[in-house]
């Protein structure tokens, strides 16, 4: 019997609760399992690539999380000091900065600024909130990340996760493969075919891009000697998701700090502006088509909407498996958009039938049917003849009959005893 469709629906639904509910009330435990599941799903395409040039695949995953791991350790001796440094100066300096750009504005352009006006005021309440909150903010949200998911488990469980999913990536994906329903394979196997060319071309290409504009904008800002310029060029490149949004941001923050520091130096200024407009530059006609290309991508609005959704239900964890999530959920909508386009609720025709089975007939050689028919007779004769003699005592059991044989024309088999038929 098969499984009705509207069952297999009700046991889907049943799993995708049952995953909501994990992620709800499991969320934090789970952490640093599904960040080493994410690592090993980024990294196995460069572990299959170490696999075709010879080398096996626990060398490969050996070799790959060596480099990972001295990757991580030199980011946080080196790169995640320097950020926390200049992040926390840059906080503690913001409200002198607006300060003093009130002060300038206010000197240079009276009417732009006036005092005691709704800008003027404007500005005094944001620099008395920035001064106030942002160091309360700062510390509450490290507070947040080293409490609720515990540093210790995330440095130390994520990478041993990782490692073994990687080793076991292919046969894990095969398993998978193997318990998916078969009437709809085919469909399920494009769906995750596709849902995985969204995750890997947007996070992937999206990820080299983010770390070739950090690598330019904090290397850019370094040499020009604008101060902060480290943490304003990784924070605009890591906001570089969103079309535009890294940049300008970046921007009007990089050039308000190069205002505050290089006031009598218009060409520093200008030079801090032109780094940004070069990376846009280059991250819109060359970055962007080149790495990510044609896949198919996340929309920024259904991302930061995901960001949100699952940020909000689910904490640090929704934003870990926001964006598989926002990409599975995606490419669903479009399939079952495909699906509403060819049905008759949009065309408004009803959909034909499938034609019926047709009726097989099999052809075989002339004589084929009446010599079986005749072998049937054959077999039935001697198990008559067989059953009569075994029934006689030995003593009444006399020789066979014999007679002339010849040959039956029509059912093409010797027949004892004389011809059968007239003519």
């Amino acid at each position: 019997m098969r499984f009705a469709g509207s069952k297999q629906a009700i046991w889907w639904g049943a799993a995708a609760l049952v995953l909501v509910l994990v992620l709800w009330f499991l969320g934090n435990a789970i952490m640093p399992f599904l960040l080493g599941m994410a690592i090993a799903y980024f990294l196995d395409p460069v572990a299959d690539r170490l696999e075709r040039a010879g080398l096996s695949r626990t060398l490969a995953v050996v070799l790959i999380t060596a480099i990972v791991v001295l990757a991580f350790a030199a980011t946080l001796v080196w790169l995640v000091p320097l950020l926390v440094r200049q992040g926390t100066q840059l906080v503690e300096t913001a409200p002198h900065m607006i300060q003093r750009l009130q002060e300038v504005v206010q000197a240079r352009f009276p009417d732009l600024l006036p005092s005691g006006g709704f800008l003027d005021m404007a500005l005094d309440k944001g620099r008395e909130t920035v001064a106030g909150s942002m160091g309360t903010i700062v510390g509450s949200v490290m507070g947040s990340i080293n409490g609720v998911i515990g540093f210790v488990m995330v440095v130390v469980i994520a990478p041993v996760v990782a490692f073994y999913m990687l080793l076991d990536w292919d046969r894990m994906v095969d398993r998978i493969d193997a318990l998916l329903p078969r009437p709809h394979l085919d469909t399920l196997r494009t769906l995750f075919a596709q849902i995985n060319d969204s995750i890997s071309g947007f996070v992937r290409g999206q990820a080299v891009v983010i770390l070739i504009l950090a690598l330019l904008y904090s290397t850019g800002l370094a040499l020009a000697g604008l101060p902060f310029g480290i943490v304003i060029g990784v924070s605009a490149a890591s906001l570089s998701f969103i079309p535009y949004l890294g940049t300008l941001l970046g921007g009007v923050l990089s050039i308000g700090v190069a205002l505050f520091s290089f006031w009598d130096e218009p060409a520093r200024i200008l030079i801090v502006a032109g780094i940004f407009a070069a990376g846009q530059m280059l991250e819109s006609n060359y970055l962007q088509p080149k790495i990510i290309g044609g896949h198919v991508g996340l929309h920024p609005v259904w991302l930061m909407l995901a960001l949100a959704v699952f940020g909000t239900l689910f904490g640090f964890v929704g934003l870990l498996v926001a964006v598989p999530l926002g990409a599975a959920v995606g490419v669903i909508v479009r399939h079952t958009v495909a699906r509403y386009k060819e049905s008759a609720l949009y065309t408004g025709a009803q959909q034909p039938s499938p034609p019926p089975q047709p009726t097989l007939v099999e052809i075989v050689p002339h004589g084929t049917v009446a010599r079986r028919i005749a072998q049937e007779q054959r077999t039935h004769d001697e198990a008559v003849r067989e059953a009569r003699v075994g029934a006689q005592p030995p003593e009444m059991q006399g020789p066979e009959p014999q007679g002339p044989v010849l040959p039956d024309s029509r059912a093409g088999f010797p027949v004892p005893g004389g011809r059968i038929g007239g003519g």
